[in-house]
């Protein structure tokens, strides 16, 4: 065999180690990941592998996109690629964590293909491209039990949720129970409950019984909703417990509340320093007592962390709105009546509860601070407290000097009583941790005696006797999870919601999605707690953003200068007009001419100097750039050239070798 035959026997033998070598890689180095991004993009969180870790019968996962149909979209659509491999990536992490109890499928929707018309079914969003071609980017679960739960649209504005969206989604999936939420509380949010018989009676009389309220009548479309009476010994059949305006409760619904959450269970309080939905005693207003329209759980808050000061109110003149004045009178701005909006930075964006709200107004909300209590001090309790709602720098709490300052109110004299603060005051905040109970020693409640004798007959009803409680749990076993709000006016349908003629009560702004959202992430298991957020995808060029801030200050300056100049001609034009006489018209015209032209040319200076300093800075940005495209255009050739230098000097240093040793020998 000659030398040429060899030659190319090699090179075939060379082709085919090395697209085996490629098969190989492609197919058993998939499980050989690692994650290099700086936030950990591509690694899922403990929570997101404690669901997984639940998973006993195989699931289905589908993800819809529409990938022919983008690359023949327009820009908008085409930015979708790069958040559609990110997605896919993520999704075979999850594949990858869960050892076969996930199957991934990647979908492609045709036009009238039976896969659109399976997205379409299974709720996705469709975005028209063209006549025929249409843009679908959405994920579908499905479990072997028939149960189907969607991501109708991976919205931009949500992915830094993705991880959380689709974790909620496989774990309310396996979930097959549906859950139920006690609510207790000292306001009819229930309606009221009446009997068929008085019902009737109501309706011959022309009245009708007081409905829920709209968000009740809003969550019983999704939840079992049921009351928990303020004088409950233990909470149970609660998955979720909301609290709204707990207006002095008994000691016992205090210790069941604290074992309710030492056991697991999820709650939400809505306390209130002043609510205004909760119309005071008249009777009690004619007998000289002073009304309360305040509710308070400093018990149970201060070993939460958290504590909210007694008649202190949230207020910042930036945020607040028009309180509707009475008859004859014009509306007035009121220093605690709030409007939340995310360009004033009053939502947590790191919160998947607050992220997405848009506008969330508050009236009379009280403050919370967070409480070190000496169990936390030496380091007993490792709590966690995340703000959700909070005012601008300007914002800061006042206080009431009566409840009849706020009754009668005057809406000037509480914004003249205000001072503006130097740091946001916090009015919400969710808080997880191993939590201690407020109620160590357990409580005593009295309990009617038991009948020794043979028969009831004889039992006194007013007999009763004093027992202690003790507490089934004196510390929680697994991570707690408890909301705040320090308002309870925004869930109200007096803010929450408005009338409109055609479709009766609609939402006003996010209020209500603020309350279900939080349901919504605590009625999770408590492994979605855990789950992090993405992060921003888009790494901040720190060296690039120093230079700019420099250029921009130093343009800064000059503007600043040349305003000033311009403000001493117009004090000066001022001054020329004010000693004019008659007669000096074109004497006083010719002069402000000649100031104006004066001006033109400072004016010209200024945008000269603008746009030196401007292309000084675009200079200075551009050399930056080709500095790090030239390095990182050279670093692959420089590697490839020390390797070859090294092998190089190698083979030298080896034939020298071989040679001496032949000539040795």
């Amino acid at each position: 065999m000659n030398r040429t035959i060899r030659a190319i026997i090699g090179a075939v033998c060379i082709l085919i180690i090395a697209f085996c070598a490629i098969s190989i890689s492609q197919n058993v180095g998939k499980s050989f990941k690692v994650d290099v991004t700086d936030q950990r993009l591509y690694t899922l969180s403990d929570g997101s592998k404690a669901i997984l870790s639940r998973l006993h019968q195989k699931i289905v996962i589908k993800l819809y996109y529409a990938k022919t149909a983008a690359l023949k979209g327009p820009d908008q659509i085409k930015f979708f690629n790069n958040y559609y491999e990110f997605v896919k990536s993520l999704l075979e992490e999850y594949v990858a964590t869960a050892k076969g109890m996930i199957e991934l499928q990647i979908i492609d929707p045709r036009p009238f293909s039976q896969d659109e018309v399976d997205a379409l079914q299974f709720g996705l969003k469709r975005f028209s491209i063209t006549e025929e071609e249409s843009f679908f980017f959405g994920l579908v679960v499905r479990t072997p039990f028939g149960v189907e739960k969607a991501i109708p649209f991976f919205s931009p504005d949500r992915q830094n949720f993705v991880e959380y969206d689709i974790s909620y989604l496989i774990d309310t999936a396996i979930t097959r129970q549906k859950k139920n939420i006690g609510v207790m509380s000292s306001l009819p949010v229930m309606g009221q409950d009446i009997s068929p018989y008085m019902a009737q009676m109501m309706r011959m009389q022309n009245q009708r019984p007081t409905p829920p309220w709209t968000i009740i009548e809003q969550l019983r479309k999704k939840y079992e909703v049921k009351s928990v009476a303020p004088d409950v010994n233990e909470i149970t059949d609660v998955d979720i417990l909301l609290v709204i305006h707990p207006k002095e409760l008994p000691e016992q619904a205090l210790f069941a509340i604290d074992q309710f959450v030492l056991k697991g269970g999820k709650t939400i309080v809505c306390v209130d320093p002043h609510c205004m939905v909760d119309r005071p005693d008249r009777m009690a207003m004619q007998m000289g007592r002073p009304p309360s329209q305040k509710s308070n759980l400093n018990v149970l808050l201060r070993t939460w962390g958290l504590e909210m000061p007694e008649d202190t109110f949230a207020g910042d003149t930036n945020l607040m709105l028009a309180w509707p004045g009475g008859p004859n009178r014009r509306p007035e701005n009121l220093i605690s009546f709030l409007n939340l909006t995310p360009n004033w930075n009053c939502f947590n964006n790191e919160s998947v509860i607050t992220a997405q709200l848009n506008q969330v107004n508050i009236l009379f909300a009280g403050v919370l601070k967070e409480f070190v209590g000496t169990d936390e001090e030496e380091g007993g309790a490792e709590i966690r407290r995340t703000p959700l709602l909070m005012t601008t720098n300007r914002g800061n709490s006042w206080k009431a000097g009566s409840p009849y300052e706020l009754m009668l109110m005057n809406p000037k004299s509480l914004t003249d009583k205000f001072i503006p603060g130097d740091k946001p005051v916090h009015m919400a905040y969710v808080v997880t941790g191993r939590f201690k109970s407020s109620f160590p020693e357990g409580i005593e409640i009295e309990v009617d005696s038991s009948a020794e004798g043979p028969s009831e007959e004889g039992k006194d009803p007013n007999d009763k006797k004093t027992i202690r409680l003790m507490p089934e749990l004196k510390e929680a076993k697994e991570v707690c999870a408890v909301a705040v709000f320090a308002d309870v006016d925004f869930i109200s349908d007096m803010l929450a919601y408005r009338d409109f003629f055609v479709f009766g009560k609609v939402p006003n702004g996010d209020n209500a999605a603020l309350i279900l959202n939080t349901i919504d992430d605590l009625g999770g298991s408590s492994d979605l707690i855990s789950i992090r957020s993405r992060g921003n995808f888009r790494r901040p060029f720190v060296v690039v953003d120093k230079i700019e801030k420099e250029a921009e200050a130093e343009t800064a300056k000059e503007l600043a200068a040349i305003e000033l100049k311009i403000a001493g001609f117009n004090r000066e034009l001022q001054s020329i007009l004010a000693k004019a006489k008659e007669g000096e018209e074109e004497v006083i015209g010719s002069s402000i001419m000649q100031k104006r032209r004066e001006l033109e040319l400072e004016i010209q200076r200024a945008n000269s100097e603008k746009r030196v300093i401007q292309m000084k800075r675009r200079e200075r940005i551009d050399s930056l750039g080709g500095k790090l495209q030239r390095a990182n255009t050279l670093i692959a050739p420089a590697v490839i050239l020390i390797i070859a230098i090294v092998v190089g000097v190698r083979r030298s240093i080896r034939k020298r070798h071989y040679i001496s040793h032949k000539s040795d020998a």
